[in-house]
């Protein structure tokens, strides 16, 4: 318990992710679709790009993958704690799990996830 004092409550969400593999296979089938609706839109999107190439790539850990499935399975959900047609507030619940994500696996996201997610932004 006190390892959870001074945790914001979407990087105690990000350590509950396990590896599923539903999460993946729900990744896999929806992240595009979902991203090329709010990129440019929502700050946070370049990092969730990155992120999923962090997950695909075979050299990512089970764990890390299991972080970032989990993140991004929560951004592209229909089902969110603030539904994402709120404007304003709407994404502010996924930017956060992202973010954490993000924090929770820094070292496993490498320059070349990076560079796929710009030559993303740039097509």
């Amino acid at each position: 318990m006190d390892q959870e004092r001074g945790k914001l409550p979407a990087e105690l969400a990000v350590e509950s992710f396990e590896y599923s593999r539903k999460n993946e296979q729900l990744v896999k089938k929806s992240f595009w679709s979902k991203t090329r609706k709010v990129a440019g839109k929502i700050p946070f999107t370049k990092d969730a790009v990155a992120m999923y190439y962090c997950a695909i790539d075979a050299k990512t850990p089970l764990w890390a993958k299991g972080i970032a499935f989990g993140a991004l399975a929560y951004f592209i959900s229909p089902v969110d704690a603030i539904p994402d047609a709120l404007i304003g507030l709407g994404f502010t619940d996924d930017a956060a799990v992202i973010a954490a994500g993000i924090r929770a696996i820094a070292g496993q996201v490498k320059e070349e996830h990076r560079e796929k997610a710009e030559e993303f932004f740039e097509t």
